[in-house]
């Protein structure tokens, strides 16, 4: 099994084996060690696995809209997280077994993270597609690494370097130049609306969620999938009784199906299972900016799927972001 918690193979192992252990023999016998696996490999490319997140949040957007008069923004939010939950439950079982005095040790952060990250973020996110534009969501998107910063710095005490400002600022830029075509007059087209403030509120709670996920305890990555996913769908249940007693139940036809079944793996269990190890491994601030590769893979996707043609501005737009990301991300030395 990959490292995809939070503790080593080594950390996790010394939690399990007792002071009175056997002492090793004087000549052990030698060592064989297999290559590691290609998930094992993943599990330690950070930029590989917030790149990915960022492909499956696109592809999410996309399909939030798709489905926005289909489902009520409750509904496919509990369906979401009550399907992947499921889907993680007989790998994580396991590990929730042996994290459960860890996770009782710090059940406020983890109930919190589950709401904020989970029920709270979610939500919004999929009440704000009802109202807005898609060209607006990939603009407002660009707000998540100044949320992250923001309650970095009062969360964690971690300061934005100057590197990771100006990574931020280029990409930003990049997706502005992605999202204007080019031409800096398609601002005054940009109408902010109902629909924009609820988006803000979801990268706000967003922000939050990757902040406090710093802070969690050290349990397996997938105790912690299993856990706020699980969490997150109790949570939903009142909205979910309130949403059903005001507006009807969605038709449950093979669209829908799929749509549900799509949000509940690609955005869900792996977007979260790569995000959630890709911000351990090297920090709030750093991950920050492969928010900005979300539009630029919601472009390319209209480019491939949706017959869109791609222009100059895309490439300088892209140019810029991955620029941009690549500066932000960079572990910066330190002084010997």
């Amino acid at each position: 099994m990959p490292a995809w918690g939070g503790c080593s193979r080594r950390g996790c192992e010394s939690r399990r084996i007792g002071h009175n252990s056997p002492p090793l023999s004087a000549n052990p016998s030698p060592i064989v060690t297999s290559a590691p696996s290609p998930l094992a490999r993943l599990a330690d490319q950070p930029y590989l696995l917030l790149s990915l997140t960022s492909l499956f949040w696109a592809g999410n957007a996309v399909m939030g809209r798709f489905i926005a008069g289909h489902f009520p923004p409750v509904t496919l939010s509990f369906m979401r997280w009550t399907v992947a939950f499921l889907i993680v439950i007989p790998f994580a079982w396991r590990h929730l077994v042996e994290d459960r005095m860890m996770i009782r040790r710090h059940i406020k952060l983890m109930v919190a993270v589950s709401v904020i990250g989970i029920s709270t973020f979610n939500t919004l996110q999929y009440t704000s597609l009802q109202y807005t534009t898609a060209l607006n969501v990939l603009l407002l998107q660009s707000t998540g690494p100044l949320f992250v910063a923001i309650w970095a710095l009062i969360v964690l005490r971690v300061r934005l370097t100057l590197a990771q400002a100006i990574g931020a600022l280029a990409s930003m830029l990049g997706v502005a130049v992605i999202i204007l075509h080019g031409n800096i007059a398609e601002l005054a087209s940009i109408d902010l609306n109902y629909g924009d403030l609820l988006f803000l509120g979801a990268m706000a709670a967003f922000g939050l969620f990757t902040a406090l996920s710093q802070k969690r305890p050290a349990i397996h990555g997938l105790s912690f999938l299993a856990f706020t996913f699980g969490c997150g769908a109790v949570c939903l249940i009142p909205l979910l009784i309130w949403e059903m007693s005001v507006q009807p139940a969605p038709a449950f036809d093979l669209t829908n199906v799929a749509a549900v079944g799509y949000v509940s793996i690609f955005p869900s269990i792996l977007a979260y299972l790569c995000y959630n190890r890709g911000v351990r491994l090297i920090g709030a601030n750093r991950s920050a900016p492969f928010f900005h590769l979300v539009p630029v893979f919601g472009s390319a996707m209209a480019i491939l799927f949706l017959g869109e043609r791609p222009h100059l501005y895309h490439a300088v737009g892209y140019a810029l972001v991955l620029t941009g990301v690549i500066i932000a991300a960079r572990k910066q030395k330190t002084a010997a």
